[in-house]
Protein backbone atom coordinates (compact mmCIF):
# COMPACT_ATOMS: atom_id res chain seq x y z
CA UNK A 1 0.00 0.00 0.00
CA UNK A 2 1.53 3.67 -1.04
CA UNK A 3 1.28 5.78 2.09
CA UNK A 4 1.07 9.78 1.43
CA UNK A 5 5.11 9.93 2.53
CA UNK A 6 5.51 7.44 0.13
CA UNK A 7 3.33 10.17 -2.57
CA UNK A 8 5.20 12.95 -1.08
CA UNK A 9 8.48 11.55 -1.31
CA UNK A 10 8.42 10.52 -4.99
CA UNK A 11 6.65 13.73 -6.10
CA UNK A 12 8.76 16.23 -7.54
CA UNK A 13 8.87 19.76 -6.54
CA UNK A 14 10.52 22.32 -9.14
CA UNK A 15 12.94 24.93 -7.28
CA UNK A 16 11.10 27.99 -7.39
CA UNK A 17 13.50 31.10 -7.27
CA UNK A 18 12.22 34.73 -6.61
CA UNK A 19 12.76 37.11 -9.15
CA UNK A 20 12.16 40.83 -9.35
CA UNK A 21 10.24 42.59 -11.84
CA UNK A 22 12.23 45.93 -13.55
CA UNK A 23 10.16 48.50 -15.26
CA UNK A 24 11.39 49.14 -18.79
CA UNK A 25 13.32 52.81 -19.44
CA UNK A 26 10.45 55.49 -20.16
CA UNK A 27 11.67 58.63 -22.52
CA UNK A 28 11.13 61.75 -22.09
CA UNK A 29 9.18 62.13 -25.41
CA UNK A 30 6.67 59.37 -23.34
CA UNK A 31 6.09 61.04 -20.82
CA UNK A 32 5.31 64.59 -22.53
CA UNK A 33 2.96 62.43 -25.11
CA UNK A 34 0.99 60.94 -21.63
CA UNK A 35 0.55 64.65 -20.51
CA UNK A 36 -0.99 65.47 -23.52
CA UNK A 37 -3.36 62.29 -23.11
CA UNK A 38 -3.87 62.85 -19.72
CA UNK A 39 -4.89 66.58 -20.43
CA UNK A 40 -8.35 66.38 -19.59
CA UNK A 41 -7.59 65.60 -15.76
CA UNK A 42 -5.46 68.27 -16.12
CA UNK A 43 -7.97 70.44 -16.50
CA UNK A 44 -10.03 69.27 -13.57
CA UNK A 45 -7.55 69.09 -11.38
CA UNK A 46 -6.99 72.76 -12.32
CA UNK A 47 -10.86 73.31 -11.78
CA UNK A 48 -10.64 71.49 -8.56
CA UNK A 49 -7.95 73.81 -7.11
CA UNK A 50 -9.02 77.18 -8.15
CA UNK A 51 -12.53 76.09 -6.67
CA UNK A 52 -10.32 74.95 -3.28
CA UNK A 53 -8.50 78.12 -2.79
CA UNK A 54 -11.94 80.35 -2.89
CA UNK A 55 -14.71 78.04 -1.08
CA UNK A 56 -15.79 79.71 1.91
CA UNK A 57 -14.43 83.29 1.27
CA UNK A 58 -16.18 86.75 1.41
CA UNK A 59 -14.74 88.10 -1.84
CA UNK A 60 -13.74 84.98 -3.89
CA UNK A 61 -11.50 85.50 -6.55
CA UNK A 62 -11.62 89.54 -5.87
CA UNK A 63 -8.42 88.99 -3.76
CA UNK A 64 -6.30 88.21 -6.55
CA UNK A 65 -7.15 91.72 -8.00
CA UNK A 66 -6.73 93.39 -3.74
CA UNK A 67 -3.73 92.07 -2.91
CA UNK A 68 -1.66 93.13 -6.10
CA UNK A 69 -3.45 96.40 -6.07
CA UNK A 70 -2.41 96.79 -2.05
CA UNK A 71 1.19 95.82 -2.81
CA UNK A 72 1.46 98.25 -5.61
CA UNK A 73 0.50 101.17 -3.10
CA UNK A 74 3.27 99.69 -1.07
CA UNK A 75 6.07 99.51 -3.36
CA UNK A 76 5.13 102.90 -4.70
CA UNK A 77 5.13 104.83 -1.65
CA UNK A 78 8.28 102.98 0.07
CA UNK A 79 10.33 102.87 -2.93
CA UNK A 80 9.20 105.79 -5.38
CA UNK A 81 8.63 108.46 -2.53
CA UNK A 82 10.40 107.17 0.28
CA UNK A 83 13.51 105.82 -1.72
CA UNK A 84 13.04 107.81 -4.80
CA UNK A 85 13.65 104.91 -7.48
CA UNK A 86 12.32 105.83 -10.65
CA UNK A 87 11.52 103.07 -13.53
CA UNK A 88 12.27 102.79 -17.10
CA UNK A 89 10.72 104.41 -20.08
CA UNK A 90 9.83 107.84 -18.09
CA UNK A 91 6.20 105.72 -17.27
CA UNK A 92 4.65 106.50 -14.00
CA UNK A 93 6.05 104.60 -11.55
CA UNK A 94 2.81 102.78 -9.97
CA UNK A 95 2.54 101.52 -13.68
CA UNK A 96 6.36 100.50 -14.04
CA UNK A 97 6.23 98.76 -10.74
CA UNK A 98 2.80 97.05 -11.45
CA UNK A 99 4.05 95.69 -14.71
CA UNK A 100 7.05 94.02 -13.21
CA UNK A 101 5.14 92.90 -9.75
CA UNK A 102 2.42 91.21 -11.77
CA UNK A 103 4.45 89.08 -13.61
CA UNK A 104 6.32 87.94 -10.04
CA UNK A 105 3.01 87.28 -8.49
CA UNK A 106 2.31 84.83 -10.98
CA UNK A 107 5.72 83.33 -10.11
CA UNK A 108 5.99 82.88 -6.57
CA UNK A 109 2.33 81.72 -6.72
CA UNK A 110 3.90 78.89 -8.60
CA UNK A 111 6.86 78.53 -6.00
CA UNK A 112 4.20 78.08 -2.86
CA UNK A 113 2.19 75.79 -4.94
CA UNK A 114 4.95 73.84 -6.31
CA UNK A 115 6.69 72.87 -3.23
CA UNK A 116 3.77 70.77 -1.55
CA UNK A 117 2.06 69.59 -4.62
CA UNK A 118 3.48 66.20 -4.69
CA UNK A 119 2.95 65.28 -0.89
CA UNK A 120 -0.97 67.38 -1.27
CA UNK A 121 -2.01 64.65 -3.86
CA UNK A 122 -0.98 61.61 -2.19
CA UNK A 123 -4.06 59.75 -3.26
CA UNK A 124 -2.68 60.56 -7.13
CA UNK A 125 0.91 59.41 -6.23
CA UNK A 126 -0.13 55.77 -4.60
CA UNK A 127 -3.42 54.84 -5.58
CA UNK A 128 -3.98 55.67 -9.08
CA UNK A 129 -1.27 56.13 -12.25
CA UNK A 130 -1.09 59.56 -13.29
CA UNK A 131 2.22 61.02 -15.66
CA UNK A 132 3.75 62.42 -12.37
CA UNK A 133 4.79 65.57 -14.11
CA UNK A 134 1.39 66.61 -14.14
CA UNK A 135 1.49 67.47 -10.70
CA UNK A 136 3.70 69.95 -10.05
CA UNK A 137 2.90 71.39 -14.16
CA UNK A 138 -1.05 71.98 -12.52
CA UNK A 139 0.65 74.30 -9.61
CA UNK A 140 2.44 76.28 -12.38
CA UNK A 141 -1.38 76.58 -14.17
CA UNK A 142 -3.53 77.57 -11.48
CA UNK A 143 -1.51 80.55 -11.15
CA UNK A 144 -2.20 81.82 -13.86
CA UNK A 145 -6.12 82.87 -13.60
CA UNK A 146 -5.02 84.99 -10.48
CA UNK A 147 -2.43 86.86 -13.06
CA UNK A 148 -5.45 87.38 -16.25
CA UNK A 149 -7.76 88.78 -12.75
CA UNK A 150 -4.88 91.38 -11.68
CA UNK A 151 -4.32 92.07 -15.11
CA UNK A 152 -7.27 94.37 -14.79
CA UNK A 153 -5.78 96.21 -12.47
CA UNK A 154 -2.96 97.21 -14.50
CA UNK A 155 -5.59 98.33 -17.50
CA UNK A 156 -6.99 100.41 -14.37
CA UNK A 157 -4.30 102.40 -14.06
CA UNK A 158 -3.40 102.95 -17.78
CA UNK A 159 -6.89 104.03 -17.72
CA UNK A 160 -5.79 106.48 -14.23
CA UNK A 161 -2.80 108.06 -15.82
CA UNK A 162 -4.64 108.54 -19.49
CA UNK A 163 -2.30 105.98 -21.64
CA UNK A 164 -2.80 102.38 -23.22
CA UNK A 165 -1.05 99.61 -23.19
CA UNK A 166 1.09 99.34 -26.13
CA UNK A 167 0.59 97.01 -29.45
CA UNK A 168 3.64 94.75 -28.03
CA UNK A 169 1.41 93.16 -25.38
CA UNK A 170 0.21 90.40 -28.00
CA UNK A 171 3.51 89.05 -27.01
CA UNK A 172 2.32 88.94 -23.68
CA UNK A 173 1.71 85.04 -24.00
CA UNK A 174 5.06 84.70 -24.88
CA UNK A 175 7.06 86.17 -22.01
CA UNK A 176 4.31 84.90 -19.86
CA UNK A 177 5.32 81.47 -20.95
CA UNK A 178 9.17 81.88 -20.16
CA UNK A 179 7.92 82.93 -16.85
CA UNK A 180 6.20 79.33 -16.87
CA UNK A 181 8.96 77.80 -17.66
CA UNK A 182 11.33 78.85 -15.11
CA UNK A 183 8.61 78.28 -12.55
CA UNK A 184 8.04 74.78 -13.92
CA UNK A 185 11.69 74.10 -13.31
CA UNK A 186 12.16 75.32 -9.95
CA UNK A 187 9.02 73.81 -8.90
CA UNK A 188 10.38 70.61 -9.93
CA UNK A 189 13.36 70.54 -7.65
CA UNK A 190 11.16 71.97 -4.87
CA UNK A 191 8.04 69.56 -5.32
CA UNK A 192 11.07 66.53 -5.31
CA UNK A 193 13.14 67.91 -2.88
CA UNK A 194 9.97 68.27 -0.22
CA UNK A 195 9.10 64.80 -0.53
CA UNK A 196 12.21 63.67 1.35
CA UNK A 197 12.98 66.89 3.11
CA UNK A 198 9.84 68.07 4.68
CA UNK A 199 11.22 71.24 5.67
CA UNK A 200 11.59 72.34 2.31
CA UNK A 201 8.14 74.28 2.12
CA UNK A 202 9.01 76.35 5.30
CA UNK A 203 12.55 77.71 3.14
CA UNK A 204 10.28 78.95 0.07
CA UNK A 205 9.32 81.99 1.47
CA UNK A 206 12.26 83.68 2.38
CA UNK A 207 13.87 82.18 -0.59
CA UNK A 208 10.95 83.79 -2.72
CA UNK A 209 11.70 87.52 -0.54
CA UNK A 210 15.66 87.11 -1.49
CA UNK A 211 14.53 86.39 -5.43
CA UNK A 212 12.17 89.30 -5.32
CA UNK A 213 14.64 91.87 -4.35
CA UNK A 214 17.23 90.20 -6.78
CA UNK A 215 14.70 90.67 -9.23
CA UNK A 216 13.96 94.00 -11.85
CA UNK A 217 10.81 94.80 -9.91
CA UNK A 218 10.76 98.10 -8.24
CA UNK A 219 14.12 99.14 -10.27
CA UNK A 220 14.47 98.61 -14.28
CA UNK A 221 17.47 96.85 -15.71
CA UNK A 222 19.39 100.06 -16.57
CA UNK A 223 19.54 100.70 -12.44
CA UNK A 224 22.16 98.01 -12.31
CA UNK A 225 25.80 99.09 -13.43
CA UNK A 226 26.92 97.89 -16.94
CA UNK A 227 29.50 95.67 -14.57
CA UNK A 228 26.96 93.78 -13.20
CA UNK A 229 24.32 92.85 -15.91
CA UNK A 230 26.23 89.09 -15.55
CA UNK A 231 24.85 88.72 -12.22
CA UNK A 232 21.02 90.18 -12.75
CA UNK A 233 21.32 87.96 -15.83
CA UNK A 234 21.93 85.07 -13.72
CA UNK A 235 18.63 85.69 -12.25
CA UNK A 236 16.19 83.90 -14.92
CA UNK A 237 13.11 85.73 -13.98
CA UNK A 238 14.63 88.72 -15.40
CA UNK A 239 14.40 88.26 -18.99
CA UNK A 240 10.67 87.58 -18.28
CA UNK A 241 10.01 90.58 -16.02
CA UNK A 242 11.92 92.46 -18.66
CA UNK A 243 10.04 91.23 -21.73
CA UNK A 244 6.72 91.30 -20.31
CA UNK A 245 7.62 95.51 -19.07
CA UNK A 246 9.30 96.14 -22.47
CA UNK A 247 5.78 94.52 -23.82
CA UNK A 248 3.22 96.07 -21.66
CA UNK A 249 4.91 99.82 -22.05
CA UNK A 250 6.39 99.74 -25.79
CA UNK A 251 8.79 102.18 -24.74
CA UNK A 252 12.30 101.07 -26.21
CA UNK A 253 13.89 98.33 -26.96
CA UNK A 254 14.27 94.57 -24.59
CA UNK A 255 17.80 94.46 -23.31
CA UNK A 256 18.43 91.06 -25.67
CA UNK A 257 21.89 90.01 -24.15
CA UNK A 258 20.07 90.08 -20.32
CA UNK A 259 17.41 88.47 -21.79
CA UNK A 260 19.28 85.91 -23.94
CA UNK A 261 20.99 84.56 -20.65
CA UNK A 262 18.10 84.33 -18.59
CA UNK A 263 16.14 82.25 -20.98
CA UNK A 264 19.45 79.61 -20.92
CA UNK A 265 19.72 80.02 -17.30
CA UNK A 266 15.54 79.75 -17.03
CA UNK A 267 15.65 76.41 -19.78
CA UNK A 268 18.56 75.35 -17.92
CA UNK A 269 16.34 74.91 -14.42
CA UNK A 270 13.36 73.48 -16.50
CA UNK A 271 15.64 70.33 -17.72
CA UNK A 272 17.71 69.74 -14.72
CA UNK A 273 14.47 69.91 -12.66
CA UNK A 274 12.74 67.44 -15.11
CA UNK A 275 16.03 65.06 -14.60
CA UNK A 276 16.18 65.39 -11.23
CA UNK A 277 12.01 64.58 -10.69
CA UNK A 278 12.47 61.38 -13.19
CA UNK A 279 15.18 60.07 -11.05
CA UNK A 280 13.02 60.44 -7.75
CA UNK A 281 9.70 60.03 -8.61
CA UNK A 282 9.89 56.32 -8.12
CA UNK A 283 10.27 56.42 -4.47
CA UNK A 284 7.68 59.42 -3.29
CA UNK A 285 5.09 56.24 -2.66
CA UNK A 286 7.54 54.51 -0.42
CA UNK A 287 8.19 57.86 1.33
CA UNK A 288 4.94 59.84 1.41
Amino acid sequence: MTTLSHVQAETHVPDVRPFRIRGGKRGLATELRELWDYRELLGFLVWRDIKVRYVQTILGPLWAIIVPFITMILLTVIFGHVAGLKGEYKVPYPIFVFSGNLIWIYFSGCLAGSARSVISNINLVTKVYVPRLMIPLESTVVPVIDFALAFLVLLGLFAYYGRVPHWHTVLIPFFLGLALLSAFGVGLWLSALTVRFRDIPYVVPLLTQLWFYASPVIYGSTFIPPRWHWLIALNPMTGPIDGFRWAVLGRGVPHYGLFGISFGVGLALTLSGIWYFRRTERSFADLI
